[in-house]
């Protein structure tokens, strides 16, 4: 589970964003904090979080950093990357990261707090990528830190320094000698190269490296822009020899929410691949198939790509990040959603859901707790990022649980909201077309 994730320097982020999944000293809505063991105490996290922000005031960017921290983390270096099919270049193409202001040596940096397999870890680093679309600047990593379980494993600036690892001793390679494996890191770094997930891998523990690694890439998943992508559902092997493959979660789900045909199915090959999904329509005389996105709404066809998703985050336990999830989606069904995350009975393993919206019905204090209402606001020197419950209790711009959240949101009490007029556009145009 994620606890915290910060970056700096980051597009619009010139300053450090510190984005928070660990609860406030407040009491609200008790039942939705996730709770795991580490050495016998309890660690809690949020399991939801709703990110509020005007148009280009970083929500986007906040999620995107996450991505590229996550992309960076899997390929292991802070290279380009070539053929990603991330919708965010800046994945693909690491110049486009630094904040437009930045200068030519101040550092991007990423840090994340997360709890996997009982082990709490915490990993950092800073990386020097010039200024801003600055496509040949000689690249290099200045900071890299592993802590786990609030002790230091190691340390790399200019120099590497080794912490405490015998408080990892049984995650050891077999016949590990700590002289030899220091001697061999210190004279073979790599400023392109993570140390995670070179030497350390080799010459330390490959365990503690794996974990760290399958967390990335299997509990912490980022969807970037949600309405361009294609979310499909895994086809169980019992459909070996089936023409087309229907899940009845998905399809139960899809008539609840509403849907126009009788049921949603999936085509498969020999090879089991899918392909775009279809609409299985009944008529008097039989039924008829027809592409789904022909026949069904945009809302329905957003729903079926995004719903296997929170199946899949919910069955395995994932923190999932989603870009525009509400989007063309009924505020209801998406209320349904959080309440499902924040369900002790349903969410047994510890998923989390965060998202970025515009829709205000979600300001509701029965809903999401004050330190699951985060927003994102621009100014000059860049994006910022803040809670509600960073907000006191008292005072003119104190915030009480049993305050109408969005009222308050709209007359400008949390900010994070921009007032906008186009009238005088038009009262201007006649003059302007002159």
């Amino acid at each position: 589970m994620l606890l915290e994730f910060k970056m700096k320097n980051f597009k619009s982020f010139r300053n450090e964003v510190d984005f928070k999944m660990t609860p406030a000293r407040i009491k609200d809505l008790e039942y939705s904090l996730i709770t795991k063991k580490i050495k016998g105490n309890d660690v809690k996290a949020l399991s939801s979080a709703a990110i509020y922000g005007p148009n280009s005031s970083g929500k986007t960017n906040l999620i995107g950093g996450m991505e590229v921290f996550r992309s960076i983390i899997l390929s292991g270096n802070i290279m380009n990357k070539e053929n990603s099919i991330s919708p965010n270049t800046a994945v693909s193409n690491l110049e486009l990261i630094p904040n437009i202001k930045s200068r030519k040596n101040e550092p991007v940096s990423f840090y994340i707090k997360f709890v996997s397999q009982e082990l709490m870890i915490e990993y950092k680093i800073a990386i020097e990528l010039g200024k801003f679309l600055e496509p040949n600047y000689n690249r290099k990593i200045v900071e890299e830190e592993l802590y786990i379980n609030n002790v230091l494993i190691y340390e790399r600036n200019s120099q590497l320094k080794i912490g405490k690892i015998e408080e990892i001793k049984e995650y050891l390679i077999e016949n590990f000698s700590n002289d030899a494996a220091e001697k061999i890191s210190k004279t073979n770094l790599d400023d392109k190269e993570l140390f995670l997930n070179g030497m350390f891998k080799t010459l330390y523990s490959k365990k503690i490296y794996d974990i760290i690694y399958e967390w990335f890439k299997e509990k912490f998943r980022i969807i970037y822009h949600a309405d361009k992508m294609q979310i499909l559902p895994i086809i169980s092997n019992n459909n070996n020899d089936k023409k087309y493959y229907i899940d009845k979660t998905l399809n139960k789900a899809l008539n609840d929410f509403g849907l126009t045909s009788r049921s949603i199915a999936y085509p498969i090959n020999n090879d089991k691949e899918q392909t775009d999904p279809l609409s299985i329509i009944e008529l008097d005389d039989g039924n008829v198939i027809l592409p789904a996105e022909v026949f069904e709404s945009f809302g329905t066809i957003r729903f079926l790509n995004v719903f296997p998703l929170i199946i899949m985050a919910i069955k395995k336990g994932i923190t999932l990040v989603i870009d525009e999830l509400d989007a063309s989606i009924h505020p209801m069904a998406i209320m349904n959603i959080i309440n499902i995350f924040h369900n002790d009975e349903i969410n047994k393993k510890g998923a989390q859901l965060i998202f970025n919206t515009h829709n205000p019905i979600f300001l509701n204090n029965s809903l999401l707790r004050r330190d699951e209402i985060k927003f994102v606001e621009k100014e000059l020197n860049g994006s910022i990022h803040y809670s509600l419950s960073d907000f006191k209790t008292n005072g003119e711009k104190g915030v009480r649980n049993s305050e109408d959240y969005m009222k308050n949101y709209f007359i400008n009490k949390y900010g994070a909201i921009r007032n906008i007029d186009f009238s005088n556009v038009f009262y201007n145009m006649e003059g302007d077309d002159k």
